[in-house]
């Protein structure tokens, strides 16, 4: 025998379990925590199975049953979204919610064209976003926190499905007035560099990345200092710190302090990396997500917007 819940609490659950935290859901839904406590726990009940663990001091985390009901209940809470306007005759226009995680070095360059025009064609649509380091991103992802997420394929997990946008190639940057910038060869081999000072990217997975480039390499780097700022590498390496190893390529040499980098591509065959849209691993996607990706492939791929 089903047991009743109302579309109120699963909208209700979905907040809750976007922000983690029964008292930041509470002020953005403007009701009370115990009120909206009272209503994740009617809803528990209707559903036969706890949805949330409680994490002392850090606030909420999915079961696998709320993983669950998230991947269900976001396209139920669209096409009730969606209603009204398909009433009206008027169903091209597209309303409600997404959250799209991104990979820090993607966030800048990438996603501000991506929103512009996802938004022109999608004006109804509130997106939000979840800036993060790789391993942060996907725990978001499998958390139900963001429905897409823009990233890296490095250590991206079997619970996740993904779908291959760009490769991006290693390559060295050195300031520009070292004397690899000026010899006028744009390539340069890693042993060339390996009694030089470097400057790493410090970010959880793309460190393990870094190490993988030189052990393919057969060197051994000499870190100097570690930095989880992507520009901030870039500034130090303008400075004549020390070389660094990055994916992303910029399209000026120039960095946050006024100083600047030449880009050098790396002779030694190195593992590249893929700008992946990634979904959870069985996850229905909402209408807006689905059109999200569209553009991803459509912007990615250097189509006309």
């Amino acid at each position: 025998m089903s047991r009743p819940f109302t579309l109120l609490q699963l909208r209700y659950f979905v907040t809750t379990a976007r922000l983690g935290n029964m008292t930041v859901a509470a002020g953005e839904l403007h009701m009370t925590q115990s009120a909206l406590s009272s209503a994740m726990s009617q809803l528990e009940s209707s559903m036969g199975s706890a949805l949330f663990r409680r994490i002392p001091r850090r606030g909420l985390e999915l079961t696998d049953a709320g993983r669950r009901l998230l991947d269900q209940c976001l396209p139920l809470i669209e096409e009730v979204d969606q209603l009204p306007a398909a009433v009206r005759g008027d169903e091209a226009s597209m309303t409600g919610s997404l959250v799209v995680g991104v990979y820090e070095p993607l966030a800048s360059q990438d996603l501000p064209r991506l929103l512009r025009r996802f938004s022109e064609l999608h004006p109804a649509v509130d997106v939000h976003l979840l800036e993060s380091d790789q391993e942060s991103t996907r725990l978001a992802l499998l958390d139900g926190l963001c429905d897409v997420a823009l990233m890296y394929d490095m250590s991206i997990g079997g619970d996740l499905t993904y779908e291959t946008l760009e490769t991006l190639p290693a390559h060295v940057i050195v300031a520009s007035d070292h004397p690899l910038a000026t010899r006028g060869v744009r390539r340069v081999s890693l042993r060339e560099l390996a009694d030089e000072p470097m400057i790493l990217l410090d970010l959880p997975s793309t460190r393990d990345y870094i190490q993988d480039v030189f052990t393919a390499a057969g060197v051994s780097p000499k870190v100097r200092h570690r930095f989880r700022g992507y520009e901030t590498v870039r500034a130090f390496v303008g400075d004549g710190h020390g070389y660094a190893v990055l994916n992303r390529r910029l399209a000026h040499g120039y960095t946050h302090n006024g100083s600047s980098v030449t880009t050098l591509d790396i002779v030694e065959a190195v593992p590249a990396v893929q700008v992946v849209l990634a979904t959870r691993t069985g996850a229905r996607l909402t209408q807006r997500a689905r059109e999200f990706r569209a553009l991803c492939h459509t912007y990615f791929a250097g189509a006309p917007e």
